[in-house]
């Protein structure tokens, strides 16, 4: 959690820059070309590297061929894009409906190669269960690229000179991920198992199919308002949408470490423990989801102006409807699915639908009511898939009215939540009209206050999390040993 903290507040600090580096439009093709290469190196590989968190501790005896399978089909799905771009240079042009992007094909495909090849990067140390090692590779990964990303903005100030420090960066992953590799297993290429490669073939592609139907959620309604409204409504739109980082970023944390326990458990068919776990798991991510979403409905304004200036300020409405998957995000899905494989098809279906669901809400969204039609679309879509899946495991795993009882501190942090952003939206009203910096200061000041005080108050914190934050305190020296 805390290396995702770091690699969000360096992701942050790119767009910061760049929306003041570039003009509108300039920035709106970085977003549409980092867009396409985000996509392609999320969906295209099938979540095969994800395969790491099932067989390295269910076959320890072949963890060698486990990695030397990963990386023999990251690698064969990497050249097989950039391929693609190397061949039909023209493809960013029909996906955009923009001319003009022809020319950074070339450059694109080979970073879809090499970061499809290291996106293992993060994945199998934790796998491996080497979690200081991970937050240190994720800690590393953000700040080298945002560092190279920053460089390359400010020396050069261009769109093509971001792409070539996709490229530098991918190049370092690639080293990185093959000395790590080779220091834990050794001569790992020599062990190529094809028995094996079949079983995490048929692990990882149902899953990876519903993934790929996940990220045609995610992604398919940047692709719709870039292609039907433009460069510049697409960089409004993507400003809109910057908060996302805040709800993967605890998630795909969270994810990893629970991932594993789960798929332990359900081996064990330890059903009571798989719901404390979880229960346990979304209780901490909304100590922090719920606080952020309510500040950011008080904020929106200030906080777009601030990061993003004034020229972003039509972003706010997009940015306050998709601040409700930070509320669905307590709902984690992925420990379940990994460790229940055979609900991967029922995934699949739901996911088919909501796929097509999505595709006629933007369709009409866009058209009728433009960049807040599309994120409307978006936010119904999510929001129904997790309602869904939340029934169907709940009977799975025989959830009953007793077992509610576990979520009773997620309704009272939603309370302390409410409470403190009341406060700071009256805190808020005498203060309209002064700095953006000025109101961001102390309405957060006012805020973790209430909120604070109102958690305190309702007695969340247990002792033994009370007794860890003065140890905490203690350790950093504000306090003293007798504190």
């Amino acid at each position: 959690m805390f290396a995702k903290t770091i690699g969000f507040v360096f992701n942050l600090a790119l767009p910061m820059l760049l929306v003041r580096r570039l003009d509108q439009a300039q920035f709106g093709i970085y977003k549409q070309l980092f867009l396409a290469i985000g996509t392609s190196v999320t969906v295209l590989p099938l979540g095969f590297a994800m395969s790491a968190y099932y067989f390295l501790p269910r076959e320890p005896d072949r963890r060698q061929e486990t990695i030397l399978n990963i990386l023999i089909y990251n690698m064969v799905v990497g050249c097989l894009a950039c391929g693609a771009f190397l061949l039909w240079p023209a493809l960013l042009d029909i996906i955009f409906h923009q001319p003009g992007l022809t020319g950074y094909a070339h450059l694109i495909g080979v970073v879809i190669l090499l970061w499809i090849v290291s996106q293992a990067l993060e994945i199998i140390p934790i796998a491996h269960g080497e979690m200081k090692m991970a937050s240190a590779m994720i800690v590393g990964v953000q700040l080298t690229r945002t560092a190279i990303y920053l460089a390359a903005v400010i020396v050069f100030g261009s769109v093509k000179a971001l792409i070539w420090a996709a490229v530098v960066q991918g190049v370092m992953q690639t080293g990185v991920l093959w000395w790590y590799l080779q220091s834990r297993f050794g001569a790992f290429w020599r062990r190529y198992d094809g028995a094996l490669m079949r079983s995490q073939l048929s692990y990882a592609i149902p899953l990876g199919l519903a993934g790929l139907l996940y990220t045609v959620q995610t992604d398919l309604h940047s692709y719709f308002v870039s292609n039907r409204l433009g460069a510049v409504a697409f960089a409004i739109y993507g400003i809109g949408t910057a908060q996302i980082p805040l709800l993967t970023m605890l998630q795909e944390a969270t994810n990893a470490v629970v991932i594993p326990r789960v798929s332990a458990l359900q081996q064990g068919n330890d059903k009571h423990e798989i719901i404390q776990l979880m229960a346990r798991a979304m209780r901490k991510l909304a100590a922090v989801y719920f606080p952020v979403y309510a500040l950011l409905m008080v904020v929106a304004h200030e906080f777009i102006g601030f990061l993003f200036t004034r020229r972003y300020l039509a972003s706010v409405p997009v940015f306050m409807i998709n601040l409700t998957l930070l509320l669905m995000g307590i709902l984690l899905q992925d420990p379940l699915f990994r460790a229940y494989v055979e609900q991967r098809f029922f995934l699949i279906r739901l996911r088919v639908v909501l796929c097509l669901l999505l595709t006629a809400g933007l369709w009409f969204g866009t058209t009728q009511f433009g960049l807040v039609g599309a994120i409307s679309a978006v936010v119904f879509v999510g929001v129904t898939e997790r309602i869904v899946m939340a029934i169907r495991f709940g009977r799975i795993l025989g959830v009953t009215r007793k077992d509610l009882g576990l979520l009773k501190d997620i309704g009272k942090l939603a309370l302390a939540a409410a409470a403190a952003a009341l406060v700071t939206g009256a805190v808020r009203l005498p203060l309209r009209g002064q700095k953006p910096l000025i109101v961001l200061f102390a309405c957060g000041f006012v805020f973790s206050l209430v909120y604070l005080g109102v958690v305190l108050l309702v007695k969340v914190a247990t002792a033994e999390e009370q007794d860890q934050v003065r140890r905490k305190i203690a350790a950093l020296g504000l306090i003293g040993a007798h504190g």
